[in-house]
């Protein structure tokens, strides 16, 4: 049929076409015309489905431009027909026949003449080689070969037809759509499918890099999205960075500048996402959607920050979280980024009368917050009393975890009591509260077996103690430091200190390099304590080996609160080795190290101290502690120290040497060589009774019998 043939009038046609009419196009690889086209269109048997004839309408339209139909756009024709008719499988085969690289040029010179054509066209100006109707005639077709690809389970297929779609318009318009493109026809929302939809098929197709490139592409091009479109992607792509389990690698982007903020891996990713979304909900752009609360809360909670949670909450509108739930919520972000002050406001807030006084949660939290300060333990018991009113409402674990927080505060309490018979009195209270969590819970929760177990090892029972221990390693795996920590010292408290090294080997033996600190200071202790100072130099010298290495990978100029007091205590500890062996020179080199670390430490100015009482030097040795005592009016082992170098020289004046240590033992009641030397002035004193002086005498031996070689707690 011959190109020139002329159009003598179109006949209007409801736009169904017969099969064979168009397969005309496929076997001559001629262009058939427009008006011919239609007029076939009539005999085609009104009793079959009609499929959607508004596209079929808009497709005759989008030819008549052109004023033919070409073998490419027939089959594309035909193929959208066998789609809508459900004949998926014939639409794939027909789809497959078109050859799109042959007319891809043709797309793309259409494309960029879009993009580079003035506002005013003149008439002198080329006309594109193809329509923008034409245009998103192909495109649809490869849209719909892909949802028919998708539908026989062919997703890889399926996506790299619909990626064809996207990388043509990518290599043509690389600068992104201009503003109004494909106004006139449906090429843009053809491209917003299509945009939408090919992230999809690669997570069907099991290649989670390309859909997140795909998802990348999609919200760094400039495709003309709408705003709830666009948002719609956003929350796809973090949900999928956030639940695939996958790891990608980090975005890579030309554009971005030093000083922008680059995530380095899914989960930020994902929470710079949301946060984005959150933004634009909080300013009405988009549509409510509550699930992005809760994937950000989510993210947020596994990121570790607790500040941005908070935030995020404080910035939800009325109404979207109720009062008591957000105050309670602030609270546990407030007490997790450590500032327990503000934790404890907005609790006290929560459980006010004109709130809600009987709020479980809140009044556990508040426990223990106050539980972890000795200064509140008092509020805490009042807290945990309040919450055991209603423990027959509630089940044994949330039972147990009211009594749990209950021993804890009282423990504390015990600690601050002014008599020992309202400290004994507490303690054993404190006993009886962790015990009924036990039977509550079978001695199935952790927190209560440790707590128990640290009970009975402060009021030195430690038979019980090492029993709990044991039963809190079987529990936890011995997985947790702290289990090992306890047991260890435990031991060490009966003298056991080749079985106490022996466990902190196993515990070595269990842990990453960078949770050993603790244990290998423990175990540097031991050594210490059966006599084996090279050993344990050698131990303290791993020790400062992997706090150097883990300050060096940390990358941060500013060294963490747990890695500083650890070197700055494991030099002190090496001070005094080296003072025992009356190694001058090293002693004075580890107090230089520490000097860097902390020049004004009151526990650096005792080892000073101890440094000169050593060399007999007993004013310089009283000045240092004094200057210890200066800095921290409650250090006990200065008080201590500073009470027996005044017995050194000979101070006429008991009553200072008492005060020293009565206020040493306020401060710590388990100091045996106070409890020893307190003993000494009854005796010496006539005021004091033999009985006084025995006591002390008696205190001193029983708590030297059961020291460990590091406090319990």
């Amino acid at each position: 049929m011959s190109n020139n043939k002329s159009v003598k009038g179109l006949k209007k046609s409801s736009g169904c076409w017969n099969n064979s009419s168009i397969m005309q196009c496929f076997s001559s690889k001629d262009q058939m015309r427009v008006d011919e086209i239609l007029k076939l269109s009539d005999s085609f048997d009104d009793v079959q489905p009609r499929p959607d004839t508004v596209n079929i309408e808009e497709a005759e339209s989008s030819l008549r431009e052109g004023g033919g139909l070409n073998y490419e756009e027939a089959r594309a024709l035909l193929g959208k027909y066998e789609y809508q008719k459900g004949n998926i499988e014939q639409a794939v085969r027909v789809f497959e026949g078109i050859d799109i690289t042959s007319v891809t040029p043709r797309i793309k010179l259409t494309l960029s003449r879009i993009r580079d054509r003035p506002k005013r066209r003149s008439r002198s100006d080329p006309a594109p080689p193809m329509s923008l109707h034409a245009v998103n005639l192909f495109f649809e077709a490869m849209l719909l070969k892909a949802k028919s690809l998708q539908s026989l389970e062919r997703s890889k297929e399926a996506a790299q037809s619909c990626k064809v779609i996207l990388d043509i318009v990518e290599s043509s318009l690389p600068a992104g759509l201009p503003e109004n493109f494909g106004a006139d026809s449906k090429l843009q929302e053809t491209l917003i499918r299509a945009v939408e939809f090919l992230p999809e098929l690669w997570k069907l197709a099991d290649c989670p890099h390309d859909a997140i490139l795909s998802y990348r592409k999609a919200l760094l091009h400039r495709w003309n999205l709408d705003a709830e479109t666009s948002a719609r992607i956003q929350k796809e792509f973090s949900v999928y960075l956030l639940y695939s389990g996958g790891e990608a690698s980090p975005p890579s982007l030309r554009s971005q500048k030093d000083s922008s903020f680059v995530p380095k891996s899914n989960l930020e990713e994902a929470s710079l996402l949301l946060l984005l979304l959150f933004r634009k909900q909080i300013r009405k752009e988009i549509e409510w959607d509550p699930s992005i609360v809760e994937h950000l809360s989510f993210a947020l909670s596994v990121a570790n920050q607790p500040q941005a949670l908070a935030w995020v909450i404080e910035a939800l509108p009325s109404g979207i979280i109720e009062r008591k739930e957000m105050y309670h919520t602030l609270a546990l972000c407030y007490h997790a980024h450590d500032d327990t002050f503000s934790a404890l406001n907005l609790l006290k807030t929560l459980l006010h009368h004109s709130e809600d006084p009987n709020h479980i949660p809140g009044l556990l939290l508040a426990s223990k917050i106050c539980s972890e300060n000795p200064g509140l333990a008092e509020e805490g018991v009042a807290y945990a009393q309040r919450a055991l009113v209603f423990k027959e409402d509630r089940c044994h674990l949330t039972a147990g975890c009211m009594y749990t927080l209950l021993g804890v505060s009282l423990s504390e309490y015990a600690e601050s009591a002014v008599s020992d018979s309202e400290r004994v009195t507490r303690q054993s209270e404190a006993l009886q509260a962790l015990e009924s969590t036990g039977n509550l819970t079978n001695l199935s929760d952790s927190l209560s077996v440790y707590h128990l177990s640290l009970q009975y090892a402060l009021q030195r029972k430690l038979e019980p103690a090492v029993y709990y221990s044991k039963q809190l390693l079987k529990l936890e795996g011995g997985t947790n430091i702290r289990g090992w920590l306890l047991l260890a010292r435990i031991l060490s408290g009966q003298k056991c200190y080749a079985d106490a090294e022996t466990v902190t080997d196993a515990a070595l033996d269990q842990t990453g390099k960078w949770d050993q600190g603790e244990l290998l200071r423990t175990k540097a202790k031991l050594q210490f304590a059966q006599g084996y100072l090279k050993k344990a130099i050698e131990t303290y010298m791993k020790l400062l080996a992997v706090l150097q290495v883990k300050k060096k990978s940390s990358g941060s100029p500013k060294i963490d609160n747990h890695v500083w007091k650890l070197e700055l205590q494991t030099w002190h500890d090496l001070a005094c080795i080296y003072i025992n062996l009356s190694h001058w020179k090293d002693a004075e080199i580890c107090l230089s190290k520490s000097k860097a670390i902390s020049p004004n430490s009151a526990s650096r100015w005792h080892i000073i101290g101890s440094f000169h009482e050593a060399k007999g030097l007993y004013k310089q040795a009283l000045d240092a502690f004094n200057t210890a005592l200066n800095i921290d009016p409650c250090y006990v082992p200065s008080l201590v120290s500073s009470a027996l170098i005044l017995k050194q020289l000979n101070c006429k004046h008991n009553s200072v040497i008492r005060s020293y240590l009565m206020n040493a033992l306020k401060l710590d009641r388990t100091n045996h060589v106070a409890w020893y030397n307190l003993g000494l002035l009854c005796k010496e004193d006539n005021e004091s009774s033999v009985a006084d002086a025995a006591e002390c005498f008696e205190a001193a031996v029983f708590l030297e019998e059961t020291d460990p070689v590091e406090p319990f707690r």
